[in-house]
Order: structure tokens, then sequence, then C-alpha cells
């Protein structure tokens, strides 16, 4: 018989998402806005000290909404992280602006400072400076954002902190998300917390989130018949889903606490490896960094390891029915982007080749943990 599955990053319900979706059911405030959009939306200002937050559809449809209330146009230059999920790109795609990828440092893995001024000097040069920055933190490790935010500055260049895989984690006293004019969470199914589906807009301006939430609302006209001087979106997020992320926001303390567990028990078991000399690297918290610990990530060198593969333990877990997944493959990798400019170093196409994603959902059990790491013992033993 197969062993059940151990997932990648299950959802986790707590006890009040079915009452605030029961409650959206009895008062047949089934329709898109409602009470419970605007108590999520509250909540989330104060979880990360914010003025403004608009929740919409996805993580995607927020990061779409941020480019064009920044003004992004066809030809435009964005500069983007190339590791992450293509999700951080396509909205530039989407508005016929042109991707330049910015390659990542080795400590957190994230947008390469030095990269990112080289950039933006280069471009100055050319007179053709980015309207934007798409700064990601990856796998909820928050990037060098005072120092990102300080190069920007210096260019005049907006950043949108892609924080989608980040809330709750911090730097300093300030929340990811919140370091750029404008900030965006993800809300899918495999996050943090969860909505099934959706994502908010974060950012300090009125006019912008307010601007955000008209183009939101299919450019909606405040008069009786619909009348539309803007191309608008369907993106607000359902009553009913915004229920459901009340009842997530009220447990998000105790799953960051529990992924940040998950980290700790992988670094523990790990440690016990390497000093038998077997290496295994972990994605790191620069100072003053507080990650969320989204997914806990390992990188294994097969030139450290006597040719050690991580695929032997992608498909040795697989084969217990435990997901693991690689690590992100670089935008700049990717054959939609192949004609896009690049500043890279190849930190980003190492993480890829050698990196993998292990189970980190905030609901493992010790049992699990038992089947995980007697599975990571057979596979490097076996080697």
């Amino acid at each position: 018989m197969q062993k059940s599955r151990i997932w990648l990053s299950a959802p986790h319900m707590g006890e009040t998402e079915q009452k605030k979706i029961a409650e959206a059911f009895q008062t047949n405030w089934i329709a898109p806005l409602g009470p419970n959009v605007d108590q999520f939306e509250e909540m989330i200002r104060k979880a990360v000290s914010i003025e403004q937050a608009l929740v919409v559809s996805s993580g995607t449809a927020a990061l779409h909404l941020a480019l064009i209330l920044l003004n992004v146009q066809a030809d435009d230059y964005v500069f983007c992280q190339s590791f992450t999920f293509s999700a951080s790109a396509n909205p530039i795609a989407y508005l016929g602006a042109r991707p330049v990828f910015i390659d990542s440092e080795k400590d957190t893995w994230n947008m390469d400072p030095l990269l990112l001024e080289q950039a933006l000097f280069d471009f100055d040069k050319k007179g053709k400076l980015p309207k934007a920055i798409i700064l990601v933190d990856l796998y909820g490790m928050p990037a060098r954002l005072e120092e990102i935010a300080s190069i920007a500055s210096r260019f005049g260049v907006p950043i949108i902190e892609d924080a989608a895989e980040a809330l709750g984690s911090k730097k300093g006293s300030a929340y990811c998300g919140t370091f750029g004019s404008l900030g965006i969470f993800s809300f899918n199914g495999n996050k943090i917390i969860t909505t099934s589906g959706g994502g908010a807009l974060v950012g300090r301006s009125f006019e912008l989130i307010q601007r955000g939430k008209y183009l939101a609302t299919q450019a909606r006209q405040n008069v009786p018949h619909y009348e539309h001087t803007d191309i608008g979106y369907n993106y607000r997020m359902s009553n009913v889903l915004a229920g459901i992320g009340i009842g997530q926001m009220e447990v998000l303390t105790q799953r960051v606490l529990a992924r940040r567990a998950n980290f700790e028990k992988y670094r523990t078991y790990f440690k016990s490896w390497n000093e038998k000399g077997f290496q295994v690297e972990f994605q790191q918290e620069s100072d003053g960094a507080y990650s969320n610990r989204w997914l806990t990530t390992i990188v294994i060198d097969p030139r450290f390891n006597d040719n050690f593969k991580v695929e032997s333990i992608y498909q040795g877990l697989l084969e217990e029915n435990i997901e693991s997944r690689p690590l992100w493959k670089p935008m700049h990798l990717q054959p939609v982007f192949k004609n896009d400019l690049v500043y890279a170093t190849g930190v980003s196409e190492y993480l890829f080749n050698h990196g993998l994603c292990m189970p980190s959902g905030s609901g493992l059990t010790d049992n699990d943990f038992s089947r995980i790491f007697e599975t990571l013992d057979r596979i490097i033993k076996q080697h």
C-alpha cells in the first residue's frame, strides 16, 4: 500500500475560516466585495505596519497593477530579479515592457546590489533608466533591502517589492513588502497563509492604492450606469475568499514560528552529516533579517560531496511519496525570456543546478519528519 503523501507546502487551515465562509453564505454576501474584504485589508495593514492595502485575485494581479500604477508602458525597461518564479516577470511582458534580469548574491540568494548598481549606471549613461525595479524576497528571505533601496533612490527608480513568499518576514523593525514604493503578497494555496487564490497590493500612498482599487474593479466610474474611461481589470478578491484570509491572518504568527521550527529541524539534522564531511548549504539571513522560512531550501555541491547530486534526494523522496522541488530556474535561462538582457554572475544558475526545496508545511508532524529523515539517511548512506 502506498504511503500517505507528504506535501511540499500544504494549506494549513485554522478554526475561523469555515465560520467566516458560513457567514458569507448565511448573509448571501457571495458577491465580490463585502465586509470580509474590508476586514482582511485592515488586518494586512496592521500586520505589516503599512498605511494602505488592497486585496486582489492573485499576487500576479497585484504586481501587474503595481507596474501600471508606476506608469510602465510598452518598450520601457524594468529591472527584475532573475532567481524567482515566472510570475515576478510575466507582468512586465503583459505591458509590452522589456525586462532586464539581475542575478543573485550568495547569502540571501536575492538580487545582488552590486550588479543592480552596475546595471543602473550603464542604463543611466544611455539615458534609459528603468521605470521600476522588481525585487524579490525569495522563499521568504529578506533581500538586502536597505542597501538596494539606497541604490535605487540615488538613481530615482522606484522599487516594487515582490514579497509574495515573505509575509511575516522582517528586516530590522520593518516588514517585507514595505521597503518599496509598492509591495505585493500572494495567498496562493502553498503560501504561508492562503485564501485558496489571492494576493495583496500594499503601499503608503493613498492615491496609488485608490487608483489600484479603481483599476481592479473594471475601472468603473462612480455613476449609476456602467461608464468607463480607462481599461480596467477583474482583479478584486471575493468576500468569500477574504473570509478565509481573516481566519488565516489570526494564526500568521504561529505559522511563521512553525516554518522557522521546520528550518531548525533540517539544520540540526544536516549538521550531523556536515560533521561527517557531507556539506549542505542553507539560505542565509543577512544582518538584522528575520525570515519566515516559508520553504527550507538546501544546496549540495557535488564537487565537495564525492559527486553526490541533489537529484538523488529528489528521486529518493519521490519514491517514498514525499514531495520536494528544485529551486527556481532563473528567468534569464527560461526559453520565453532568452532574448532579454541579463546581468549575471552564475550564482542563480549554480543554485538551480544544485538546490532543492524540502517539505516545509506548517502542519508537518513529528511522524512526517521521522519519515523524511529516515529516507534522507537511506539515500545518503547508499551513496
